[in-house]
């Protein structure tokens, strides 16, 4: 009975109409396409808190005592579960078309007709649940409230019922439910990391890494390194695109299991590729990978093809983890990965004739990309400078794209923004960005790859509170004109949207190599490059498809 009587405490009509509102603006537009699941549960999410936050704000109101208009209190109700009816189903004949909009503008195919029909019905039962969950905490704080008011003042008692609850409530998801998960995944993609694909053969080559030559055990390198290894372009295949004399590319991995510290894999990593002849080569690379440690075929076959495999590129694994799961559970890990690799490959690199070394280069994409700017030592390389960097699909939170963002030259878009005079950064998307009115590349290039629809790129925390600067106009080409701001849901749906962000080739965080081309020809400039050259690379790359 006593819960069936707080049940009825809990209406609101008020709260009701913020809810649905809520409900409305998470079935806008946004940067990705969502399913009609994702769709419902997002939008019941956002109701639920809104809901909760109406009844708080009513609570407060209450609390300092503020007139209520109790004598219209049936009108009231009649007119609020009315405008939230009239809300409800004007949202719901949006929804398709609201979505459609985002569909349009990365290329997919519309929603069927009765996807807001599912997604109602769904998103009604997980608010439900939700509701009936807040309920039965609120039940408990009050349990508590009342336990604790007989031994001290009101008001404390209430401030630490609620601290109590909320303190029972984390430590239920995070031990109960989040290190649970964390030991699952942590399992999981252990298991996948050390399996032995029967498709991806040793190499034989003693100047492969995993060979039996190799400083590198086979095993221990990871699933993602011995595909990358395996499967590098062979001279046979470049030399169909490269007129000249080409090589078999140089592809030094370490995964984490070749090494116990960071600083250990990482002289393995020096050693094989001095061992391989990598210094030898025209060029070298020290490329970061993202948490699983995999190595994007768009982005490393290409520089292979450009440069005629006269190219040595070196990574080490930090994780087997994804991306996300590995910042929340070893934030560390990459940073201190990519820190050591590049200290120990520069150290060695500085050491060699300058008129007989390669050209040196960093590469990230995703995690990867923040934890190359993270570590890398602009200022003290001043003196003998790397030729550059390109990163890819950097996270919003990233060192130096954040920089280039935030100090933009007034007159560009934050999605492409220019800095300075371009004579050390510029950025590009699919639609281009390396053309301008730019000075002269100086003595260090840093290319920033970035697509216009990516969440990860432009999620930021403050767009709960304000319209982020890359929905301002003109706005990125894949980015829907219909896509608006509303306080908190837009940054719940970007939360969203980074979790489905890889779903659509050349969109969101879904990098594709002809973009990779247009972004390594502005780094390393190869020997007789022209947009011919550029599009016949570009459409081998195409008949390849989008890497997996």
């Amino acid at each position: 009975m006593l819960f069936l009587n707080r049940l009825r405490n809990a209406w609101s009509p008020f709260a009701l109409i913020v809810a649905v509102s809520c409900f409305g603006a998470a079935l806008t537009p946004s940067l990705m396409p969502r399913d009609p699941m994702i769709q419902a549960a997002l939008g019941a999410v956002a109701a639920s808190l809104g809901y909760e936050v109406a009844l708080l704000t009513r609570a407060l109101w209450r609390y300092l005592e503020l007139p209520e208009a109790t004598r219209f209190r049936r009108v009231w109700s009649n007119s609020g579960i009315a405008a939230s009816a009239a809300i409800l189903v004007y949202s719901l004949s949006k929804a398709a078309s609201w979505q459609n909009a985002t569909r349009e503008a990365v290329g997919l195919p519309p929603l069927e007709t009765g996807a807001p029909i599912f997604i109602f019905a769904v998103g009604s039962a997980l608010f439900l649940g939700l509701w009936l969950c807040f309920r039965l905490a609120g039940m408990i704080r009050r349990v508590i409230a009342d336990i604790l008011d007989r031994l001290l003042p009101r008001r404390v008692g209430i401030v630490m019922s609620i601290a109590l609850v909320g303190w029972l409530f984390w430590a239920l998801v995070d031990g109960a439910l989040v290190r649970t998960a964390f030991r699952a995944a942590d399992a999981s993609f252990l298991a996948a990391d050390m399996l032995i694909e029967p498709d991806v053969a040793k190499p034989e080559d003693p100047l492969k890494t995993g060979s039996a030559a190799s400083l590198v055990r086979w095993e221990e390198m990871g699933r993602r390194g011995r595909e990358y290894v395996a499967n590098a372009p062979t001279s046979s295949e470049i030399s169909a695109f490269f007129k000249g004399p080409v090589q078999d590319p140089i592809r030094v991995y370490v995964g984490r299991r070749s090494a116990k510290t960071a600083e250990e894999r990482a002289e393995l990593a020096l050693r094989e590729l001095i061992r391989v002849g990598g210094f030898e080569r025209s060029a070298v690379i020290v490329v970061v990978p993202p948490g699983t440690g995999w190595m994007d075929p768009g982005a490393h076959d290409t520089i292979d093809f450009m440069l005629g495999g006269n190219v040595a590129t070196v990574a080490v694994q930090y994780s087997y983890l994804t991306s996300m799961l590995a910042l929340v559970a070893h934030p560390d890990y990459g940073v201190d990965q990519a820190r050591a690799l590049f200290k120990k490959v520069y150290a060695h690199w500085t050491g060699l004739p300058k008129d007989q070394r390669p050209r040196l280069y960093v590469h990230g994409l995703s995690q990867g990309a923040f934890n190359s700017q993270a570590t890398l030592p602009l200022l003290d390389m001043l003196g003998d400078p790397i030729e550059g960097a390109m990163w890819t699909g950097s996270p919003f939170f990233s060192r130096y794209w954040s920089a280039v963002r935030d100090q933009r030259n007034p007159d560009s878009p934050a999605w492409r923004p220019t800095y300075g005079n371009g004579s050390l950064v510029r950025v590009m998307d699919q639609y281009g960005g390396l053309d301008g009115n730019f000075a002269p590349w100086g003595p260090i290039r840093a290319v920033f790859l970035n697509y216009g629809s990516d969440p990860i790129v432009n999620f930021t925390f403050d767009s709960a509170i304000r319209p982020p600067a890359w929905m301002s106009a003109p706005r990125a080409p894949d980015v829907s004109d219909k896509l608006s701001w509303f306080p908190v849901v837009t940054m719940l749906q970007l939360a969203l949207d980074s979790v489905f962000a890889l779903d659509v080739p050349r969109f969101g965080h879904y990098y594709i190599a002809p973009d990779y081309i247009d972004a390594w020809a502005a780094l390393v400039e190869p020997d007789g490059w022209s947009e011919d050259r550029a599009n016949a690379l570009k459409a081998i790359f195409e008949q390849r498809g989008p890497a997996l």
